[in-house]
Order: structure tokens, then sequence, then C-alpha cells
């Protein structure tokens, strides 16, 4: 069955399917002439000649496809069992969009908007094509339909800190082709703000209301999103809900402008809730009569819809539509568009070439950049961390001002010196685990999408963290605690004191980093996190004796950067210290010495070199431990 509605100088075009969705297509009546002319009710124009390369016109179509869930379980060896197909989500699904067109999938919730959009831009998981073929320009499309299309998800995410312009200028450094001057890469950008209506919040920052970050507004977030993607000018787009979570002014225009970039020369395919009945003006079909004042889109989705209670009459009803459309003219004409060309698939060009257009060093310097201005425009990052670290010194500092080293003093520095080393562990690495539950989605998306490779994001956090919160910070809080408790007076024992501080730090935020990396929600590493630090903890040193455990309980607590670091802390503060007087008859325990001090922890003078090495190696190895389950979880064929 086909369904005509006319619009003015418009027509769009309604194809039902066996899967309760519809194709409504758009497309200016005068016809498009190519991607270098514009024509329209004003004439024809010549296409901006600062846009980057003119683009070979793309027809994407699909006949007879079926899509089924596929149910494949596996051993607890791991072993995978044999694929079982589920249920068929697209059934016997035809169709086909051309150049000039915006052509939106419409239907009922569950009819399989997404799962077909999905499948003609080969982001399907957890589905597979059972039967049916997918044509770019007649020839079978493979993997490679990411090199000619670009594709705006329904969820919009961003760096939040990040402005509009700078974020544009991230995607033009690493997604555009390699051999593209810088200049003409920043025009492009500007040219792109300026054709998306951006122009008046390039300088502002994107923001996210969920994290308590004002930014810009919902409509403009969705013109970021079109803007990032046409960087590249593509001549395929699709579009996943555009309009959802947009007022009904908002919806149109982002409609508005999806038809202005399909008059361009681009093959438009998008999903679409609940449009608004401004886009219907006059509404025509056969055999089902919309009623008076009511919205037409919502009219046929109805008509199509299954409903609780009545699924035999509701299949039956869409049977006898669909079966209408196959026998129909259009249908016929359809199908005679869509015959596959006699070539080979057009993966098979591509199938050696890097997804990647940047280099390895213009990747790590693009997310160097982001990395750095998003980390120091975030207030949780600079402000908050800089009040924690006052706030905390200054106590501790207060409780413990000026200790004498004492027979009665010792016993205070050791629990200062304890509770420092405690309160930056547990510190630094609560707030990291939090850091790629936020981001790692983003990071998935652009890495999918070919711009940067896990390793690099990676790197380029470790880079622009490292000196404010890795070095700055905990140097910072050893300083004001050192001098105002009173700690062994001596430059070289104060800066070797700050270098144990760092590398506390350090090993803390990569066990945060590992944490984070393994959580795939926030709730849950917060969850995790605090039982795992437990047996830290408890083989620090303080409450438990380590000369009085097992052997390998010794050796395992070297994994802990609490016992290391307190050691080496208590190392540097007793070793060559001097003689204190023990009182008489005095019913605590008296160290004539320093070294008798590290003697009653099992410590000695000698592990200082082992504990800074058991303190690189933490840091090594967590941070090893973290990129390989980034690299896991990022993981996708083809990248």
């Amino acid at each position: 069955m086909a369904i005509h509605v006319k619009l003015m100088n418009e027509e769009l075009l309604y194809a039902c399917t066996q899967s309760q969705t519809i194709l409504a297509s758009m497309k200016k009546r005068n016809g498009f002439h190519g991607p270098g002319q514009i024509r329209g009710r004003y004439g024809t124009a010549k296409r901006s000649p600062s846009a980057v390369g003119e683009f070979e016109p793309v027809t994407i179509s699909w006949r007879s496809l079926t899509v089924s869930q596929v149910d494949k379980k596996r051993s607890m060896f791991g072993s995978s069992s044999p694929k079982h197909h589920g249920k068929e989500i697209l059934r016997n699904v035809s169709g086909i969009a051309e150049p000039g067109t915006l052509t939106a999938i419409m239907g009922s919730s569950g009819a399989g908007k997404t799962t077909l959009l999905h499948t003609l831009n080969n982001r399907l998981h957890g589905f597979e094509v059972t039967n049916g073929s997918i044509l770019i320009n007649g020839r079978p499309m493979g993997a490679a339909v990411a090199k000619i299309s670009a594709y705006v998800q329904q969820n919009d995410m961003f760096m939040p800190c990040l402005r509009v312009k700078e974020h544009l200028t991230f995607q033009a450094l690493l997604r555009m082709d390699p051999d593209i001057p810088y200049k003409t890469r920043f025009r492009r950008v500007d040219d792109v703000i300026r054709a998306l209506g951006l122009t008046k919040c390039e300088d502002s920052i994107i923001g996210n209301p969920e994290r308590g970050i004002k930014g810009i507004s919902g409509g403009e977030r969705k013109r970021l999103s079109f803007a990032s993607e046409l960087l590249t000018n593509p001549p395929l787009l699709f579009c996943d809900e555009p309009t959802s979570g947009l007022d009904s002014f908002m919806a149109q225009s982002v409609v508005e402008t999806l038809r202005t970039l399909a008059s361009e020369g681009r093959t438009i395919l998008t999903t679409i809730h609940q449009p608004s009945s401004e886009v219907f003006q006059l509404f025509d079909r056969i055999g089902y009569t919309c009623p008076k004042n009511y919205n037409p889109a919502d009219f046929i989705v109805e008509t199509l819809g299954i409903v609780p209670g009545m699924e035999a009459e509701c299949h039956e009803k869409l049977k006898e539509i669909t079966d209408a459309f196959d026998n129909s003219r259009t249908a016929e004409e359809i199908l005679l568009k869509i015959t596959p060309m006699e070539c080979d698939d057009m993966e098979e060009e591509n199938e050696k070439t890097s997804p990647y257009k940047a280099s390895w060093w213009n990747q790590m310097k693009a997310c160097t950049w982001r990395a750095g201005l998003s980390g120091s425009r975030d207030p949780f990052l600079t402000t908050v961390c800089l009040f924690k670290v006052l706030v905390v010194a200054g106590i501790i500092s207060l409780i413990f001002f000026q200790t004498d080293p004492t027979q009665d003093g010792i016993q205070n520095i050791n629990g200062c010196i304890f509770l420092l080393v405690v309160n930056s562990a547990f510190t630094v690495t609560m707030q990291q685990c939090k850091v790629f539950p936020l981001e790692l989605t983003l990071v998935k998306r652009e890495h999918f999408n070919g711009m940067y490779r896990i390793d690099v994001y990676f790197l380029a956090k470790l880079i622009t963290d490292f000196p404010f919160g890795q070095c700055f910070l905990p140097a910072l809080s050893m300083t004001i605690v050192y001098w105002l408790v009173g700690l062994y007076p001596a430059i070289p024992n104060y800066l070797i004191a700050v270098g144990f501080a760092i590398l506390l730090v350090n090993s803390a935020v990569s066990f945060g980093y590992l944490m984070s990396a393994l959580s795939p929600t926030i709730q849950l590493a917060l969850s995790i996190t605090p039982p795992t630090l437990l047996p830290f903890l408890l083989l620090g040193g303080l409450f438990l004796n380590l000369g009085n455990l097992p052997l390998p309980l010794q050796w395992l607590s070297y994994g802990s950067w609490i016992r290391v670091a307190f050691e080496g802390l208590l190392i540097n503060q007793w070793t060559n210290h001097p003689v204190t007087d023990c009182p008489v008859n005095s019913t605590s325990p008296c160290f004539p010495d320093g070294e008798s001090v590290l003697e009653y922890f099992s410590f000695s003078s000698s592990n200082m070199y082992g504990d800074v090495i058991a303190l690189f190696a933490q840091i090594i190895g967590y941070r090893l431990a973290t990129l390989g389950v980034l690299w896991c979880r990022c993981y996708r064929k083809g990248h």
C-alpha cells in the first residue's frame, strides 16, 4: 500500500513493510541535479567553494531484509555454543533512499525502527541479517559504508567543559582526511557553525545538566551533533530519533535543518517519534480515512500498530495492508531500482586500510589538548580538589601541630603519617573510580567512529592528570603537614617525603583507574572499591605487625601502597634520628632511638629503595591492567 501526502511544492511517499514500520521520504519537487548544485524555488545555486571536497551521490537500498536476534550462549570455560536465531525483528523489508531526500522511518514502539537503521549503517549488536541484501549505489554493502556515512545517535554526548567551537575543532583534527590542510579544516569548522546556526553559542560551554554544568540549549546540542558529523561532508547521513526530548518548535527546526542538508544532495535516513501535525498540511490515502483535526502520523502508526489483546485481528489487518503495497505499482518501481549490480563487495576495496584518519601522534596531540581543556575547566577536578587538600591538611596540621619527637610524641607522629597516607590513598582512589563510567560511552562512540585509539585516549588522560592532581596537590599537602607538624627538619628528608607522597597518590590513582575501568556505572564503582581497599588498609603496617604474619602475606603486603608508603615515610622520619630519653618506670614501650621505632613495626631502614620500586611497580602494573580492561570493553571487530 502506498500513501501519498502533498505539501505545497513537496511530495511525501509512505511505504508499509511487514515490520509495521513506515518510510516517509521527502524530496523537492523541482528535483536534485547533482552535488554541485542546489535547485529549489529560488533557482539554481552553486555549492559553497569552501566545502571540503565534492561527494558522489549515494543511493542506499535494501531488499527482502530479515533481521533476527542472535542467542549465543557461552560455557563456563569461555567457549561459544552455535548461534541460534531467536525472534524476528524485521521481516521481508524492502526500500530505497535516494540523493536529495530525507527518509523518515516511523512506527510504533517495538516496530523495529532503530533495528532497521542500525542494520543499514552496519551497527548491529546482538542481531544478524538472516536474509536479504543492502546495496550502496547498486553494490553490496560492507563495513566500508562507514567511510561514506555519518551517524547522529539519539543521545547527545560531549565533553561538558568544552566550548562549541573547541569541540568541532577537535572533531576536525581527527575525522577529516589527513591531506586536508589545517587552515582548510578550521575554515570548515566556521562554515559548519554558520550553516547550522551555532554562531551565537560557538564560545559557550556545552555543559551537562545531569552533572550540574550549565551550557547550551537542547536544540543547540542537537544541531551540534549534526555539525560534528557534517565536518567530513558525508553523502549519507543516519539519524536516530533526532527530535526526541525537544518541544514541537525545536523539533520542527531540527527537521527543517535535515531537509536543508538533504537538499544539498545528501541521502538522509532518520527514525522519528511522534512527528507533529505541522509537518502535514493535506493528507490523502486509500482504504483508511484519517479523521479531521488528527495528526496523520499518529493515525498511520496506530493503524499499523499491534493492540494488546487484539493481536490476531491486528496482524490480519497488517497483512492485508502490506500485501496491497507489495502488489502495487509503487512497490514494483522500488524493486526495479534496488536490483544489485554484478560487482565486488565495497568492503574488499578498503579491507586493509586503517579506520583512523589521523596518525598516532596527531591523535595524541588532539586528545591531550582536549583533555587538558576539559580538566582545567572542571570545578570538581580543580577547585573542589584543591579545597579538600587544604582543609584536610589544615585539620591534620592543627591536631598534630609541632609534635615533639619525645617518647609520648612518637606515637602521635606515627599516627599522623599513617593518617596522611590513608587519607591520600582513599580520597584519590574514590575520586578516580568515577572517571571512566562518565566518559567511556563517549569514548567508545568516538573510537568506533575511527577518531582515536584507546591507548591514545588513556595516555592523554595520564599526561593531563599528572601535573595538577597527581603531582602538585600531593606535594602541597605534604608540604603543609610536614612543616606544621614538625617532622624531621631537613631539606633532603622533606624532598624524600614529597617524593613518597607523589608516588603514593599515583599508585592510588592507578588502582582507582582499574576499579573505574571494571565498573560500567558509577554506583557499581563506588560499591566495589571500598571493600577492595580493606585488605590494603589491614596490611598497611599499623593494625597488624607484619613480622608476625606468614611469609606469603608479608610478600603480599608489598602490593599495598599504604604499607610501602607508610614504611618509606617512617624510614625517612626515624633513620638517624637523635637518641631520646626513656622515662623511669614508664609502662609504655620505650624507643631509645629511631631504629627501634622501625623495629617495632618490623620495618628496616634498608627497605627504602625496595619501597620506591614497589610503588613504581604498582603504578605501572595497575595502569597496564587498566589499559587492557579498556581495550577489551571498547573492542569491536574491524577496529
